[in-house]
């Protein structure tokens, strides 16, 4: 009986050990496996009320470990940990990659020898005890170390993959493969020009955000088949050198950059780091190959392309090649005319709305067009393309609510554009759920500022999601005389809802316009 108590302690606190790596390592892979960025997110986790309790844990085991009493709470404590963090729900879940599984498997295993060899120089349970507490408070360093551990291995697998999707890619000779880039928009176009290509071509495009290197090689290992006509890769980027690195890979012959605007600038810094990056994909293109560029950014038109045939698209500017017009919404969605600088038109109807929407339509009706698609199968294409998840879908509820989806992935270009849309609706009271805009570094604060400011015009009815933009949007509405009446600051999505839902009408439109990751609060 004397080691029983003891033993069931132990392995009580090892397990609760387990089970805050898997927390830790869900947290590492939002932060792509990457310590450094890991590292920041981990500041504003230091003060969650789970690392205060845990750590208080540890002090009390320090000061009390001799007690019985002290080991049967930390047994029940470590139980009730381990029923909590195995029922929490998280808006993104840990996907158990290979990777993912070989991080925890080295952690886990720092840990048991740690323990292990506390126990056999010490003799008695007390000092094992007090070691695994201590790694629970310090979970975070013993996944980092152990990510530092596992790189080597990593690095050769990742090298092992790469040369298997070089291999497939030269087996490819007569593949297309078109580049698309962007602050925002390329998720959309990606999906647009696929649904417009396979009415002539066997089309492959890079599956869900898998827009970086590592994510492109997996598409190209598990899904290129011999008969792929046409390769889409939704090139994605957070430093300089990502997008060059994809091209690498795949050299393009078709690069589309469909924005340079201030999205990442936490860890780009500078506009200009964003312009240099996107453009990546432009100055890989070879001699005989196409860009497609967005004239309605000036961080595009203001970068001179030489090498390359180069073409411009725009929603309203008429210098650029072919841009937009006489565009009209209706319940049914969305008629508009395309004009060549030659004074040519097409016309088109889709269900999409918002102007940058069409604009990411436009970039695939081009592509289609050098490729020779047909113009009556490019119209039918567009005219049932479907939005993309959680990127301005508009559907209505059986009870007459009209619901805007544009949850992903906020920026002030997107967010400028669903509030426009938002303000097309007359009949009823025009609401919106937001957290804000992140990874906006410096002008994060200025950015969520300005957007508080176009809410106050476009809004009837305000919901702030969280902290972590609160102040600047609040500042925002109140500088825009927003009624403070009409504001509400909830401290979780689920606040939100249970705050808004007795208070819809039928008529009434609801605008989600983001949802932050579990990596933010």
């Amino acid at each position: 009986m004397d080691t029983v108590i003891p033993v069931l302690c132990l392995v009580s606190s090892f397990a609760f050990l387990m089970i805050r790596f898997k927390y830790e390592l869900q947290m590492m892979q939002q932060n792509s496996y990457r310590n450094d960025r890991y590292a920041k997110w981990l500041k504003s986790d230091l003060s969650s009320i789970n690392r205060i309790l845990i750590s208080g844990a540890f002090v009390i085991s320090g000061i009390f470990l001799n007690h019985t009493w002290l080991k049967i709470f930390i047994t029940l404590f470590s139980v009730a940990g381990i029923f909590y963090e195995l029922t929490r729900r998280y808006k993104k879940a840990l996907v158990y990659t290979r990777r993912a599984i070989r991080l925890h498997l080295t952690a886990s295993l720092v840990s048991l020898l740690s323990v292990a060899a506390v126990f056999f120089f010490s003799g008695n349970f007390n000092v094992p005890l007090l070691t695994v507490w201590l790694l629970n408070v310090l979970s975070f360093a013993v996944l980092m170390l152990s990510n530092k551990m596992n790189a080597p291995i990593e690095s050769a697998i990742n090298r092992g993959y790469r040369k298997d999707a070089k291999r497939i890619l030269e087996q490819h000779k007569d593949l297309i493969i078109i580049g698309i880039t962007g602050s925002y928009g390329k998720t959309s176009t990606k999906h647009y020009l696929h649904r417009i290509l396979s009415e002539k071509y066997n089309v492959l495009m890079t599956p869900g955000s898998y827009n970086t290197t590592l994510g492109v090689i997996r598409t190209v290992r598990e899904h290129l088949k011999p008969y792929h006509e046409v390769f889409i890769v939704e090139m994605g980027a957070k430093q300089t050198g990502d997008i060059k690195e994809i091209c690498d890979l795949v050299h393009p012959s078709i690069g589309i950059l469909t924005s340079v605007g201030e999205q990442h600038l936490e860890s780009f810094k500078t506009i200009e780091n964003v312009q240099k990056t996107k453009f990546e994909l432009i100055d890989s293109l070879p001699e005989n190959g196409l860009a497609i560029l967005n004239a309605d950014f000036e961080y595009i038109t203001s970068r001179k392309v030489n090498h390359v045939k180069t073409f411009y698209y725009s929603f309203s500017n008429d210098r650029a090649d072919c841009h937009i017009e006489d565009v009209r919404y209706s319940n049914r969605g969305t008629s508009f005319t395309v004009k060549q600088k030659d004074g040519t038109t097409d016309s088109f109807s889709t269900k999409i709305t918002g102007k940058h929407n069409l604009s990411n339509i436009l970039a695939g009706i081009l592509v289609a067009n050098y490729l020779n698609v047909e113009r009556k199968a490019t119209g039918y294409a567009v005219n049932h393309i479907e939005q993309v998840e959680h990127r301005l879908n508009i559907r209505q509820t059986q009870a007459g609510i009209t619901i805007i989806d544009d949850a992903y992935n906020s920026n002030p270009y997107g967010a400028e554009m669903a509030l426009e849309v938002l303000k097309g609706f007359q009949s009823g009271k025009r609401i919106i759920v937001t957290p804000g805009m992140i990874e906006l570094g410096d002008r994060q604060f200025d950015c969520n500022y300005t957007f508080g400011k176009q809410l106050s015009d476009a809004a009837d009815y305000v919901i702030i999601v969280g902290a972590y933009n609160r102040e600047a949007i609040v500042k925002g509405l109140k500088d825009g005389g927003f009624d403070e009446e009409k504001l509400y600051q909830a401290s979780s999505f689920n606040d939100a809802m249970k705050h808004i839902n007795p208070r819809l009408a039928k008529g009434d439109v609801i605008l989600y316009e983001n949802d932050l990751p579990d990596t933010f609060k």
